[in-house]
């Protein structure tokens, strides 16, 4: 028999709220192989604590949860508000625990800056946070609708099976010439060349050796990797840009003069930014840029180049 029942039509089957700092609205210890807390209504469990933890279980049996929050009516399966949301700590068993049909099992939400929504700590030489995926579908799947970084790794990061990346080539970036920086740098798909000082310009030559390939994001292909990532403004308010180093990447090309076939090779063109054909094989040594993957028959166009600097 439960030593505390708590049943209600239209409110929390059990509130129990604390004002004492450090201290649990409701606690719950089992020390029988029980769960430490089991709630089962609108909100399964709900906890506020000002200054302690809004729910915390404990339980030392092993395969128990320390809080168990079920919820068969629409409501959430337990629902934290406090100093931490809710910190479950099990020994043998899962810390928290969350089961959903038809949402995220565990929803972690945090409205301090530099405060995580949800935070896995273990100093024993086990894993912080650790996921499996049973149906093919993600294990983790992380998310940043707002623009900033989907994930941040501090530290080596071991992978054991296959890094799908679904870019289309991998890019290095470079500062741009003082001349032609502007406020965003040399656009995506312009055929660069460097600068006595290491910096990118668009070409304006045909057949130049100091062609340093394409900038990478035209058109439908992004980069899968971006190696050397700076601010795109340094101190000196130089602008950078991304140029593809391997890979396939959509550049601007001329066809004015003679028509890019499938597998021709590219150089660079006298038509500031863009490649053209190379038909010289003597004068292309060392000032192609790639191979082109789709024609163009006439005018000016992008084309996308299997990138291979020779």
């Amino acid at each position: 028999m439960a030593k505390v029942v708590g049943t209600s039509d239209t409110d929390d089957g059990v509130l129990g709220v604390s004002q004492a700092t450090g201290k649990a609205g409701v606690a719950g210890v089992d020390e029988n192989g029980g769960n430490g807390l089991y709630g089962r209504g609108l909100n399964g469990v709900w906890g506020h604590g000002k200054g302690g933890d809004g729910v915390l279980g404990l339980t030392e049996s092993g395969a128990k949860s320390g809080v168990a929050g079920v919820n068969d009516h629409g409501g959430n399966g337990l629902y934290g508000r406090g100093r931490t949301g809710v910190a479950g700590e099990g020994k043998g068993g899962n810390g928290v625990y969350g089961v959903s049909d038809t949402e995220d099992g565990v929803i972690g939400v945090g409205k301090i800056a530099a405060k995580a929504g949800v935070a896995g700590v273990n100093d024993k030489g086990g894993n912080g946070v650790y996921a499996r995926g049973l149906n093919g579908i993600y294990a983790v799947a992380l998310t940043n609708p707002g623009g900033g970084k989907a994930g941040v790794f501090v530290g080596d990061v071991e992978v054991t099976g296959d890094l799908i990346l679904t870019g289309g080539d991998v890019a290095e970036e470079f500062n741009v010439s003082e001349q032609v920086s502007g406020p965003t740098g040399v656009g995506p798909g312009t055929v660069v060349v460097l600068g006595s000082d290491g910096s990118l310009a668009p070409c304006e030559n045909d057949y130049d050796t100091s062609v340093a390939g394409a900038v990478a994001g035209a058109g439908d292909r992004a980069p899968a990797l971006v190696l050397d990532r700076q601010p795109r403004e340094g101190k000196d308010g130089e602008c950078r840009s991304a140029v593809a180093v391997t890979g396939k990447v959509w550049c601007q090309a001329d066809a004015s003069s003679r028509p890019i076939s499938v597998g021709n090779l590219l150089t660079t063109s006298s038509t500031p930014g863009h490649a053209m054909a190379a038909v010289d094989r003597g004068a292309a040594f060392g000032a192609v840029l790639g191979k082109a993957l789709t024609p163009l028959e006439s005018g000016t166009g992008l084309v996308l180049v299997l990138v291979g600097l020779a």
